[in-house]
């Protein structure tokens, strides 16, 4: 997980100790926690995480519609009412995949994993090969060119290696960035193909034992995965912004913006070194070099050409939703809305069912305590989303379907997706940050008997303490340290089924889980994502799945059966501060980069610094970096301090007086203030993505960019944008800002 680290001023730390005594209005009840975690059985967790991860659950699968089936009916004995809600989404799935080395040593690629010793999945007939969704089909021969982890800087280091991809199939690895970004910039650069493959040095032998001897990459494994580029938007290439319904209007597959047109796979580590070891030309500079046991070279020859073949069936498939609903017995139409996807791209087990199991064994939890009479004040809904993993189809369909409702109604979006032993994880509104904190207290780790926030700042402050320790590691030490100051949440980016609750319709939203104390990435997306490795690696009897249905459900819970908004918009205030003065250190930054390369131009230091023996260019020249106005981002965030302050303070001391309307009335005001923060506008050149807050990044994908009208085009040197977001995102917050006060004025009112 991705923290950001912000350091709370003298006023928010006061505002902690004047918010505490409101506490209780977070919906927090004992009694009927205890109850909820007695109701909690990781061991029957266990048994339907071995049935759900049985088989393939990819979309389209037989299994993943049982698995729907399945669930739907488990809801129903729990007393919830649930229903499917289906979608025809444009899901490709692989026709014919090949991939060739033509060299002195030709070698056919397996892209087929066949199981390990002592681990015998149920059923792999109906696995998918080597596979990338959404890439562009093709049947292209070219030399092949190694371009590290295909991210800018590493196209901008071939560039200086006198290295051009135009015509050729690029090969990189997996890792330092998102893994749609690959083939789109191997595109954008002229390639005509792209193999991606995962270097032991990143998951494979070089970080753990290989499976099955421990949870790493063995040779053979390789990382499926879509490509569709999710940086413009998610969900349904065929229908942006729309529920992709039988009615929906659809583009042609040649219109949507999203898909590739190059061809792509993905291949094992014991593919790529066929490949890899037959390139010639320079040899690869040190920041390129995995953990193969050959020289990395960077090609660009004829001594090795790839065969690269994708066809795919374009058709549409079936999406499949469990909703489920218990109506709120109060406030019937506020909702707070738990989410987690089902599918996989293999059996799925650590990604995405451990997570999964652990939702469902909230329902039931919940479902128990209804039967016994209680009811929650506010309506619940839980959703089994569908589609996850080729692009937050089946949670981005139904909201974009429902969006009129769920921005009148939804408090808040709770979301997990995968889960493992170890430590708290949370990303998420701001506004929602002291909450977390008050669960994460009341939560025990199984491991050290200590509540998982208090393990958290364990790990925090440790970490800060280590001799690698950045800068951020070590001021979340410090916060960490402090028992008066509670542990930040990170900015949402995307990967998850969140995106489309925080980043369209700009509603509440929360990322949680668990994990970090044994590496199970080597096994992502992979057929080895099983049972038998999750099981035996990654979370032995789902005892994390059971402290996540514990975290999540306290949330679920609380927000419920809360008599004010459990929101303090002081942490928000202090958060965008440290976000703003992140991005005036890269303006100031890129200016002085910019400034001294100018000055190595004028001096020839790059001609007189090259090998004359080596191929070489000179970087690309950096733009002259103007000043920006960001006295309208300044101004709205002292504003947003101040009338932060005022509100938190207002609701410590007057918030229980409130009539029960007025107290409903300020969760209307809490989701107005959130969507404030997602004008219509949205981003520049991708309109879906409306938060001006936080948002995944164009070249970081998953990675969360705050900020990012303005971040983005400083750093991607489109500097005329500046200004303008600056201006457009200080709006955001003073709408935010104008919320918050009409929050004030109601509580401040009632005093009089």
């Amino acid at each position: 997980m991705r923290r950001r680290v912000k350091v709370l001023s003298a006023g928010v730390a006061a505002a902690v100790i004047a918010t505490a005594a409101a506490a209780d209005d977070y919906g927090k009840d004992a009694a009927l926690e205890a109850r909820f975690d007695s109701a909690i059985s990781p061991a029957e967790m266990d048994g339907w995480l071995e049935s759900l991860a049985a088989e393939p659950n990819h979309v389209g699968s037989a299994h993943d519609k049982a698995n729907a089936e399945w669930v739907l009916q488990k809801f129903k004995d729990w007393g919830w009412d649930a229903k499917i809600e289906t979608f025809k989404v444009l899901y490709p799935t692989p026709i014919k995949v090949g991939l060739e080395l033509i060299s002195d040593n030709p070698y056919t690629a397996t892209l087929t994993e066949s199981p390990v010793a002592g681990d015998d999945p149920t059923n792999t007939k109906d696995a998918l090969p080597a596979y990338l969704a959404y890439q562009g089909d093709g049947d292209v021969t070219a030399p092949i060119v190694y371009a590290n982890y295909g991210m800018p800087d590493d196209y901008e280091a071939l560039k200086r290696m006198d290295v051009s991809v135009k015509g050729k199939i690029v090969i990189v690895r997996y890792g330092g960035g998102w893994r749609g970004l690959k083939p789109k910039l191997a595109e954008e650069h002229g390639a005509v193909g792209c193999i991606i493959f995962s270097d032991p040095h990143d998951d494979g032998y070089a970080v753990d034992d290989v499976y099955p001897a421990g949870p790493a990459r063995p040779p053979q494994g390789f990382q499926r995965g879509s490509v569709e580029d999710m940086t413009l938007y998610p969900g349904d290439p065929l229908t942006p912004g729309v529920g992709a319904t039988e009615r929906a209007h659809r583009l042609s597959r040649a219109k949507s913006k999203v898909i590739l047109h190059i061809p792509a796979l993905p291949i094992s580590y014991g593919d790529a070194q066929h490949f890899l070891a037959a390139m010639g030309g320079q040899v690869a500079p040190p920041s390129f070099r995995g953990s193969l046991g050959i020289t990395y070279h960077i090609g660009d020859d004829d001594a090795a050409k790839a065969h690269l073949i994708v066809t795919s069936d374009w058709s549409l498939k079936t999406l499949y939703d469990v909703v489920a609903t218990m109506r709120g017995a109060k406030y019937p139409d506020q909702w707070v809305l738990r989410g987690n996807h089902r599918d996989g791209w293999v059996m799925g087990a650590t990604d995405p069912l451990a997570g999964q199991i652990a939702m469902l064994g909230e329902a039931k939890a919940i479902g128990e305590l209804a039967k016994s009479g209680w009811r929650p004040k506010r309506t619940l809904v839980y959703l089994s989303w569908d589609g996850e993993e080729p692009g937050l189809l089946g949670s981005t369909e139904w909201a974009e379907t429902h969006a009129d409702e769920l921005k009148k109604k939804a408090v808040v979006y709770v979301n997990s997706d995968t889960n493992a032993r170890g430590y708290l994880f949370v990303e998420g509104s701001h506004s929602l940050q002291h909450f977390v904190n008050e669960v994460a207290e009341d939560v025990t780790d199984p491991e050290t008997k200590a509540t998982v926030g208090a393990r958290l700042r364990g790990k925090l402050l440790a970490d800060s303490l280590d001799q690698s320790a950045s800068d951020k590691d070590k001021a979340l030490g410090k916060i960490a340290a402090d028992p008066s100051e509670d542990i930040p949440i990170g900015a949402m980016g995307s990967g998850s089924d969140y995106s489309v609750f925080l980043q369209h319709l700009g509603l509440a939203s929360l990322n949680l889980g668990y994990g970090g104390e044994r590496d199970w990435g080597g096994v992502y997306h992979s057929l080895y994502d099983d049972y038998k490795h999750h099981s035996t690696f990654v979370d032995p009897g789902e005892v994390y799945s059971g402290v996540l249905a514990k975290t999540a459900g306290r949330l679920v819970l609380r927000a419920a059966d809360a008599d004010l908004p459990p929101v303090r918009y002081s942490d928000v205030a202090d958060t965008v501060a440290g976000y703003l003065d992140e991005v005036e250190k890269l303006a100031d930054h890129k200016r002085a980069v910019a400034e001294a390369q100018a000055r190595a131009f004028d001096l020839n230091a790059f001609s007189l610094a090259s090998d004359p023996t080596k191929p070489g260019a000179a970087p690309t020249k950096l733009k002259f970096v103007p000043h920006f106005n960001f006295a309208p981002l300044e101004n709205a965030v002292e504003r947003l301090k101040q009338s932060a302050k005022a509100y938190d303070e207002a609701l410590a001391k007057k918030g229980d007086s409130l009539s029960d309307a007025e107290k409903a009335k300020l969760f209307d005001i809490a989701r107005e203030a959130e969507q404030a923060l997602a004008p219509k506008e949205g981003l520049p050149g991708r309109p879906w993505y409306k938060n001006l807050i936080t948002a995944p990044g164009t070249l970081t994908g998953y990675g969360a960019k705050t900020l990012p009208g303005v971040r983005e085009a400083i750093e991607q040197e489109r500097f005329s944008e500046a200004d303008k977001y600056a201006a457009l995102t200080a709006d955001a917050i003073n709408a935010y800002s104008d919320a918050i006060d009409e929050g004030t004025s109601l509580l401040i009112g009632k005093s009089k």
